[in-house]
């Protein structure tokens, strides 16, 4: 059964059409990569699924709810993690799970077991006592496993935070813009360890991070899906060796 269905959504504002007519289906349990380049459609689909903005025209299902007639049951069964790490700089790392648990409608004693679950599965324990607003910045490398926090930290919180709730479908915004090598190599770790547990949708600039995370790849262009498949079956389409060679030579309609 697929996670998501989505049939000839469409969203304009004035003169624009910024997604037109996407049709997708995205499986249970798979990780799709959404590609392309700013202005491509991909961050108001993924608004349109999360029920941020309505559709100007067609519809969507996640797990069989309609994001038109049913944003509410939509928004129980999703988790977002945004570009923007939407965390309380005041809180701690634990504060801010709690807050989340609580936003989802958690007992005390369930809210307090599952922040604690979360830490442990994203190693923050070291990090759970740590004000948010002290977790970013990519001025710090980890040097060691006892390290200062860097930005890292801070993006799996972020994730953290989307999973309180226990979601269905997680949407992962760009999760490791600005992280260095080493954060981001873990963070894939942390990905990597929902599939198959989670339907996950990714967007991301890294062609090396689709290519080494997604199941199947969608390249938009203009509000329109241009490809789809899984990286090697791109590179196959294209006629290229790199994945990243193949996403340009399709983006600008070349290929064999």
């Amino acid at each position: 059964m697929n996670a998501i269905e989505i049939k000839k959504l469409t969203k304009k504002y004035k003169d624009v059409t910024a997604v037109d007519g996407l049709e997708l289906s995205v499986r249970r349990g798979e990780l799709f990569a959404l590609l392309g380049v700013n202005g491509a459609g991909k961050t108001t689909t993924i608004k349109m699924l999360s029920c941020l903005t309505s559709p100007t025209s067609g519809e969507a299902f996640l797990d069989g709810k309609s994001i038109a007639s049913q944003p509410g049951e939509v928004k129980r069964i999703i988790g977002v993690s945004p570009q923007e790490t939407a965390v309380a700089p005041n809180l701690t790392v634990m504060e801010n799970l709690e807050l989340m648990c609580g936003v989802h409608g958690l007992s005390k004693d369930k809210t307090r077991v599952r922040a604690q679950a979360l830490c442990e599965e994203f190693k923050l324990g070291e990090a759970k006592e740590r004000k948010a607003g002290k977790l970013s910045g990519g001025w710090q490398r980890r040097l060691s496993i006892a390290m200062a926090l860097t930005g890292g930290w801070q993006r799996r919180l972020s994730i953290a935070m989307a999973l309180t709730g226990d979601p269905e479908i997680l949407f992962l915004d760009e999760p490791t813009l600005g992280l260095d090598v080493i954060a981001r190599s873990e963070l894939w770790d942390t990905v990597r360890a929902l599939k198959g547990k989670k339907t996950i949708i990714l967007t991301t600039h890294y062609m090396e991070e689709a290519e080494a995370l997604s199941d199947r790849v969608g390249i938009m262009r203009g509000g329109k899906l241009l490809a789809l498949g899984t990286a090697e079956e791109l590179k196959a389409l294209a006629g290229k060796e790199k994945f990243e060679d193949a996403f340009v030579a399709i983006v600008k309609g070349e290929g064999k």
